[in-house]
C-alpha cells in the first residue's frame, strides 16, 4: 500500500492543497464572524467536500483520454460563455455568472481549464511547432475564443489570466525567447505609457536590451522596437483625448490612492490590516480591520488580509511557503513528465495558480492594480474553489502517468 500511494499518489502536493483549504476556510469564518454573513462559511465548507470528491476523480480519469478529448471539451464549454451574455447575472459590473438551481455559478473559471486542455493537446501533437508561426497563430485563437466571449461580459481580470497562463505554455512548448518579448512587450509599452513619459522611455529601453540580448533576426528587432516606440506614443495620444473621469478611472486602476474614499479604499485598507499584524498577529477573530468589516467582503479577493493581521508576518510567511510549495510541484512535475501533454499542462497549470497567487497577493499589499481575481483555495467561492480542485486533480493525475510517454 504504501508503494502504491509513493508511486501513484503525490502525498505532498495533495497534503498541501487540503492544509491552504483548512487556511482559507479558518480565514473566511473568522472574516464572517461579525459581518452577517456566517452562512458563506458553511456554503465553503460544502464546496471544500465537493472540491475534494471532484479532485480525486480527476486524478482518477485517463490522461490520454483527456488528451484526445480536449478539444470536444474545449468547445462543449464555450457555448456557456455566450448564455452568460444572454442570461447571466450581473455582478459588480461583469455579467460573469449563471444562476443553475439556487446557485452561482462563474463558467469563466472552468473555460481556463478547458482553454488548457486544448491547448496542451494542440502544442503537444507531433505536427505542432511553437516555432512556426502557423502553429502560433492557431495556438493564439485557441486562447483568444474565450479571452473575447471574456472581455464581452466585461472581465477585464479572468480574461487576463489566461494571457499569465498562455505565455509560460509557449516558452514551454519551445517558442523562442524573442517570439515571447514580441508578444508580451506592447502591453508593458501601453501601461507604462499611461503613467508616464519616464516609466514609458525607461520599458523602451528595456526592450531594446532585450531584443539585442536575446539575438534573432535584426532587422525585425528594429521593427518590433519601432512598433512599440508608436503604440506607447498612440496610447498616449488616445489617453489624452479621454474625458477627465475615464483618465481617473485608468489612473485609479493603476494607482489606488488616486481615490482613498472610492475605489482604492479597499487596497488601502487591506495594507493597515496587514500592516497592523506585526510579527505574531493579533489572535484568532481579534483582528480589528477583520472583524470591524473596514473591508466589504473581505473575504472574497482580500481574504489575505485576515491571516496577515490574525496571524501576523508569520501566518503570512506561512501561506506564502505552502504557495511556494505547491508551485514547485508544479514545475518540478512538468520537468519530470514523459508525456508532453502531462508536461504542457502541468506547466499551465501551474503558471495559472502562480498568476492568481502573484496579482492577488499584490493587491492586498499595494503592488498590483485591482483586478479583482481571487486567491486559490483562500478566496470565497464555489466556482472559483472548484476549479482550483480540478486543476489539482489534474497534476496529480499527471503525477500518477509521469513515467508514461
Amino acid at each position: 500500500m504504501n508503494s502504491f500511494f509513493k508511486e501513484y499518489f503525490d502525498t505532498v502536493l495533495f497534503s498541501t492543497v487540503i492544509a491552504l483549504a483548512a487556511v482559507g476556510l479558518i480565514s473566511i469564518y473568522s472574516a464572517t464572524f461579525d459581518a452577517y454573513a456566517g452562512r458563506d462559511f458553511y456554503r465553503q465548507l460544502t464546496w471544500v467536500g465537493i472540491g475534494l470528491i471532484a479532485m480525486l476523480v480527476t486524478m482518477l480519469v485517463p490522461l490520454r483520454w483527456l488528451q484526445r478529448q480536449a478539444f470536444t471539451i474545449f468547445f462543449s464549454s464555450l457555448p456557456l460563455l455566450i448564455l452568460v451574455l444572454i442570461m447571466g447575472r450581473r455582478v459588480y459590473g461583469s455579467q460573469s455568472w449563471l444562476g443553475i438551481a439556487g446557485l452561482g455559478i462563474q463558467p469563466s473559471e472552468f473555460i481556463k481549464i478547458s482553454t488548457l486542455l486544448a491547448l496542451s493537446s494542440f502544442l503537444s501533437r507531433s505536427d505542432v511547432r511553437a516555432t512556426d508561426l502557423k502553429d502560433l497563430v492557431k495556438a493564439g485563437g485557441i486562447v483568444l475564443l474565450p479571452i473575447t466571449l471574456i472581455m464581452m461580459q466585461p472581465d477585464f481580470g479572468t480574461a487576463l489570466t489566461f494571457l499569465g497562463m498562455f505565455i509560460p505554455v509557449l516558452f514551454w512548448a519551445g517558442a523562442s525567447q524573442f517570439l515571447i518579448i514580441i508578444i508580451i512587450a506592447p502591453a508593458f509599452i501601453g501601461v507604462a505609457s499611461i503613467i508616464g513619459t519616464t516609466p514609458f522611455l525607461l520599458v523602451l529601453l528595456l526592450l531594446g536590451i532585450g531584443l539585442y540580448a536575446v539575438g534573432g533576426n535584426r532587422f525585425v528587432a528594429a521593427l518590433v522596437f519601432g512598433a512599440n516606440a508608436l503604440i506607447g506614443l498612440l496610447v498616449q495620444l488616445v489617453y489624452d483625448k479621454l474625458p477627465l473621469y475615464q483618465q481617473k478611472r485608468i489612473q485609479t486602476f493603476l494607482d489606488p490612492n488616486n481615490d482613498p474614499l472610492g475605489a482604492g479604499y479597499n487596497v488601502i485598507q487591506a495594507k493597515v490590516a496587514i500592516g497592523s499584524g506585526g510579527l505574531w498577529g493579533k489572535g484568532f477573530l481579534h483582528g480589528t480591520q477583520t472583524q470591524l468589516s473596514f473591508i466589504p467582503k473581505q473575504w472574497t479577493d482580500f481574504i489575505f488580509c485576515v491571516p496577515g493581521e490574525e496571524f501576523g508576518f508569520i501566518g503570512a510567511l506561512i501561506i506564502l511557503a505552502l504557495f511556494a510549495l505547491l508551485l514547485y510541484r508544479g514545475v518540478r512535475l512538468a520537468t519530470i513528465t514523459k508525456n508532453r501533454f502531462g508536461s504542457l499542462l502541468a506547466i499551465g497549470i501551474t503558471s495559472l495558480l502562480a498568476f492568481h497567487i502573484f496579482v492577488n497577493i499584490g493587491m492586498s499589499v499595494g503592488l498590483m492594480p485591482v483586478i479583482g481575481i481571487p486567491l486559490p483555495f483562500l478566496s470565497y467561492g464555489g466556482s472559483s474553489l472548484l476549479s482550483y480542485m480540478i486543476m489539482a486533480g489534474l497534476l496529480m493525475n499527471v503525477y500518477a502517468n509521469r513515467k508514461e510517454y
